[in-house]
This record gives structure tokens, C-alpha cells and sequence, in this order.
């Protein structure tokens, strides 16, 4: 398998990786701007530190499951439900900027995501073992019922 090939089959997953870079870099500029203008020992700090914590917990997290889906299904959906991720992560952590309970729908919605993330996974991995072990490939079907309903992903 030559490199076109490969990176053809990963480079949504890799885009959005990079895009998640650039939001992890906002995130530690914002902290670090509160932390020059402000005493470290306001709400404000805190909230905003609390924020960059939390979205830093979740991210090993969102980018196995997001790469494991797109490897093990497909790519686009992955990346889909991965970019939907990111507006979340970005709306959770403006939210919760405010206030805490402002925070609370893109928590929710972050999770939603991570779980159709982890169905991907289990449903490739699945697809692979019965082909493996009895000869049914049902990867086309899956694809085409993934890719439905990864825009489900955008109902709040």
C-alpha cells in the first residue's frame, strides 16, 4: 500500500486532530491571558482553568475513539462526528466561562458524541470479526446507515 493510499483513508481524521490542536492551544492562551490580567485566586481564573481541565480529561478520550471509528468503519462520518465534537468542546468551555450551568448542554452533547463515536468502534470491530470468522461483510451497509445517522448527531 503506497502513502497516497493511506493518508486518502485518514486525512479527515488527521484534519480534524490538527484543528483540536489549534482549539487545545485557544484554550491554554485563554487560561494563560486570565492568568497575566487577573490574581490566580479569582472565579474568573478559576472557572476558566476549571474549563481547560476538564476538556484536557476528555481529549485522549474523543481522539481514540474518534480514530478507532474512522479506522475501523469510516472515515467520513468519524470526522463529521468528530468536528460536531470540537463546537461542543468549544461550547462547553465558553459556557462554562460564564457560568457553570451554561456548560451543562455542551457537556451533554459531548457525550452524546463520544457514545456514537464508541458505537462506530464497536460496530467496525464487530463487522471485522464476522468477516474474519464467517465470511459475511457488511461494512457497505453499516457505512450507508453510519452515514445517516451522523446527521442525527446535529438534533440537540
Amino acid at each position: 500500500m503506497d502513502s497516497f493510499t493511506v493518508v486518502e483513508n485518514i486525512y479527515l481524521l488527521v484534519i480534524i486532530t490538527l484543528i483540536s490542536v489549534l482549539q487545545n492551544a485557544f484554550f491554554a492562551q485563554k487560561v494563560e491571558r486570565e492568568c497575566n490580567c487577573q490574581n490566580t485566586k479569582t472565579s474568573a481564573f478559576e472557572r476558566v482553568s476549571c474549563a481547560n481541565r476538564n476538556c484536557m480529561d476528555a481529549y485522549p478520550t474523543f481522539l481514540a475513539v474518534m480514530w478507532c471509528a474512522g479506522l475501523c468503519l469510516s472515515q467520513a462520518p468519524a470526522a463529521f462526528a468528530g468536528f460536531i465534537y470540537l463546537v461542543v468542546r468549544q461550547k462547553y468551555f465558553v459556557g462554562y466561562m460564564g457560568q457553570t450551568s451554561q456548560s451543562t448542554p455542551g457537556y451533554l452533547f459531548g457525550k452524546r458524541v463520544i457514545s456514537f463515536l464508541l458505537l462506530m468502534c464497536v460496530v467496525g470491530i464487530s463487522n471485522f470479526l464476522l468477516m474474519r470468522h464467517y465470511g459475511s461483510d457488511y461494512k457497505e451497509y453499516v457505512e450507508t446507515i453510519t452515514n445517516a445517522a451522523s446527521a442525527l448527531l446535529l438534533i440537540p
